[in-house]
């Protein structure tokens, strides 16, 4: 069995949910992951600031605008009267939840009750097409099987016992609809996955019944081998090995989230991820295949910031690191990149939720210095030491860039270089005409 997830782009309308539906609908069976049609998560988001800031008339006028566009949606979807009716009917209760919490004192436990609602309606719409056209089909109640534990990282175990009995439920059918994005967690309140979102439940799921394939559809054609955004000319990789693709992910490769590989990963289960819009193109396969010998793709992490901390009392000193880690680990901020001297450790953040209390507490062994408004420019591909020349190709695409810290050795995919945001742009197209044209 395969487990397809489409995003929010794939359905945000009534002909992108048809052409979703001529997708999947091929006799094969498979579960199918979908995201909250697009705009609904920040329509939801707003309205629970409305109820958060005791504004409930704001949040009722927001929820009347986002009903009617999904009653819009329901005219042109449906073909009969009897399924425009019942799909009303859904829309109906599922707004009228909505406007309950005016009554109600609005918690963080409310928000994610309204959160929630964007992926029920989406798999509820699109589960009750496919009955009117006749598919074999039927909903899996994410909460129901998917759940985190008091840690909020997935319960695995858990999910994998409780979606097997969700699947022996309703046996025989060909396509199994679920909610990406949501869950409930340990105490059984309804809450969300956070990181990676329906990415993420796509692969735990994978994981759960050892599926044959994950699929990932968006609206690009894979993960290209530079940002399209800054870049012309980029093209999409066609294979990826599961460490390039999380490195990739990690530093700034918007298609993906890091945290969805590891599930996949662990399993030994392809990642595919395609374009909804282009269903024939061959997009991005990801599994324990590696292209040997190549650099495979360029990224970049924004709103980094630089540390560096400078004392005599490192030098042939052992500790000094710890202590500086442990900085970081009390104030609960990870760290991207590192490299050290004999006198001196320079490390990034992209969390600068407490850099004035680190910083602070840093003076204690050094003196620091702060750069901000840097980027992290990742170069992935087959690069362990044996492979001479492809670190000295990086480099010298970047000749003309003052660069802050190199950052190499740490994997063998991935070499990272620090760099001004005002620099960021260059470097991308240099390191695209030195490393792939």
């Amino acid at each position: 069995m395969k487990v397809l997830k489409f995003g929010g782009t794939s359905v945000g309308s009534a002909a992108r949910m048809k052409d979703v539906a001529k997708l999947i609908c091929d006799g094969e069976q498979k579960i199918v992951v979908l995201s909250a049609m697009s705009g609904t998560t920040n329509s939801l988001v707003e309205i629970s600031d409305y109820f958060y800031k005791n504004n409930p008339s704001g949040a009722l006028e927001k929820i009347n605008t986002l009903e009617q566009k999904y009653i819009d949606v329901i005219e042109e979807l449906y073909s009969t009267a009897e399924y425009k009716t019942e799909a009303k009917k859904i829309i109906k209760s599922h707004f009228e939840y909505l406007r309950s919490f005016s009554k109600a004192v609005f918690t963080l436990f409310e928000e994610k009750a309204i959160l929630s609602q964007g992926e029920l309606l989406s798999t509820n719409i699109f589960q009750l097409y496919l009955k009117e056209t006749g598919e074999n089909s039927t909903l899996l109640p994410a909460l129901e099987y998917m759940r985190i534990d008091k840690n909020s990282e997935p319960d695995t175990a858990y999910i994998a016992e409780n979606l097997e009995k969700q699947l022996q439920l309703q046996p025989g059918k060909t396509l199994y609809i679920t909610q990406g994005y949501i869950c409930r967690n340990f105490y059984g309140e309804i809450d969300n996955l956070q990181r990676g979102g329906s990415d993420y439940t796509a692969s735990l799921i994978g994981a759960a019944i050892k599926a044959e394939e994950i699929q990932i559809w968006t609206d690009i054609d894979g993960m290209h081998n530079n940002d399209p955004r800054f870049v012309e000319g980029t093209q999409p990789v066609p294979y990826l090995h599961f460490e390039e693709a999380a490195e990739l992910a990690y530093f700034g490769a918007k298609i993906l989230h890091p945290t969805c590989i590891l599930p996949a990963k662990l399993n030994n289960i392809p990642v595919r991820l395609l374009n909804t819009m282009e269903p024939k193109a061959h997009g991005t396969l990801i599994s324990m295949q590696s292209k040997k010998g190549t650099i495979q793709a360029v990224a970049a992490k924004d709103n980094i910031t630089a540390i560096k901390i400078k004392s005599g009392r490192m030098l042939l000193a052992y500790g000094f690191l710890r202590k500086v880690f442990e900085i970081f680990e009390t104030y609960q901020t990870s760290i991207d990149m590192i490299t050290t001297s004999e006198v001196g450790v320079s490390v990034t953040v992209d969390n600068t939720k407490r850099i004035d209390e680190i910083v602070n507490s840093l003076k204690k062994l050094g003196t620091v210095t702060v750069d901000t408004d840097m980027v992290i420019i990742c170069v992935v591909g087959d690069l362990p030491s044996e492979n001479v020349g492809y670190q000295a190709k990086a480099v010298a695409a970047l000749k003309d860039i003052p660069v802050r810290m190199i950052s190499y050795g740490g994997s063998n995919y991935n070499i990272s270089f620090l760099i001004k945001a005002t620099d960021k742009q260059r470097a991308l197209k240099a390191l695209s005409h030195g490393l792939f044209e």
